[in-house]
């Protein structure tokens, strides 16, 4: 027997509404009772009412259910993807490293970024890896509504006094500094962000002065081979007052984003977006330990990126520290 059509099912809505019993309404179709009753079974929802439209929409999706996609007949696909997606990567990431450099028991099969996105969003499995997407977008501030006061910063260069070529990423060395805060400002992070090769480097910090900062970046400064830092661009915050220090201390060259204007260093914007996927707003950061800042560091690094040919930051660095020795 052929399964129910759209009229059928809107003949079945018709006859409930005027009081037809079951037997009734199958009678009149020329349906088996079994039939009209497991579709009523199936489609009445909490308000016991049966609705065609959406008994139609049911009925379609179970039968494209009976299509298994690549993923669902390749249980170690599935895995890859998973474990990839709680790895906080972006399904292009995972699509241009299956295809770049494939597992040896995934040799040959690739899957491309929109498969993987309709993967997520299909609610037949596990809806729950939604949740591992990357951020939503923030709404937007209203106009007139920025109170902050921009800091006064001793021998500020403005960042359209950067040569040119930084703006290529094409030469390692070229950063960008900003702040995380955490819950009442009562501590946050310092996020160093390299352009060329998207490295990553975040500290702690206990309480938002220049010196704090000053120190962070010291340390990333030491984590990284002589000559790794060439320039640092900020923004207004005070944090980044003492930037003159690091032109002494360690040659440099410091830069300054127009005020009200984070885009100018987007790269560190989007990292500190990331980070705000293992860090929600208003964490206590008091709670966040040196070893877990260190994991998310060494999982952002571990991400393949499309412009680095799906490889990691850690992986183009290592190959970049090679070919110097």
């Amino acid at each position: 027997m052929s399964h129910l059509t759209f009229y059928e099912r809107q003949r079945i809505e018709h006859y409930l509404r005027i009081g037809w019993t079951v037997g009734n309404i199958a009678s009149v179709l020329g349906r088996d009772h079994s039939v009209v009753s497991r579709e009523l079974s199936r489609n009445v929802g909490q308000l016991q009412t049966y609705d065609a439209v959406s008994a139609q929409h049911y009925f379609e999706r179970r039968i494209n259910r009976k299509h298994k996609t690549k993923i669902g007949k390749c249980e170690a696909l599935k895995e890859y993807v998973d474990a990839r997606l709680y790895e906080k990567w972006s399904p292009e990431q995972i699509a241009g490293r299956l295809k770049e450099y494939p597992p040896p028991e995934l040799y040959g099969q690739t899957m491309c970024t929109e498969s993987i996105y309709r993967y997520i969003y299909d609610d037949r499995g596990a809806p729950w890896l939604f949740h591992q997407l990357r951020r939503r977008h923030p709404e937007r501030r209203g106009h007139g509504k920025r109170h902050h006061r921009i800091a006064i910063i001793p021998d500020r260069i403005s960042i359209h006094d950067r040569p040119a070529y930084i703006n290529n990423r094409t030469e390692f060395g070229h950063w960008e500094s900003d702040s995380v805060v955490g819950k009442g400002h009562s501590g946050g992070l310092s996020v160093q962000y390299e352009r060329a090769l998207q490295l990553t480097r975040i500290h702690k910090l206990y309480g938002f002065t220049a010196d704090e900062t000053l120190g962070a970046i010291d340390l990333s400064v030491a984590s990284l081979p002589e000559g790794s830092f060439k320039t640092i661009t900020f923004d207004n915050g005070s944090e980044g007052a003492s930037h003159t220090e690091l032109r002494y201390n360690h040659n440099i060259r410091t830069y300054h984003c127009d005020p009200y204007s984070s885009w100018q260093k987007g790269g560190v914007e989007n990292i500190n977006g990331l980070i705000r996927q293992y860090i929600p707003k208003n964490t206590n950061m008091e709670t966040v330990t040196k070893e877990m800042i260190q994991a998310i560091e060494d999982a952002l690094n571990s991400r393949p990126r499309k412009t680095l040919g799906y490889q990691t930051p850690n992986e183009v660095l290592c190959k970049q520290q090679q070919s110097v020795h």
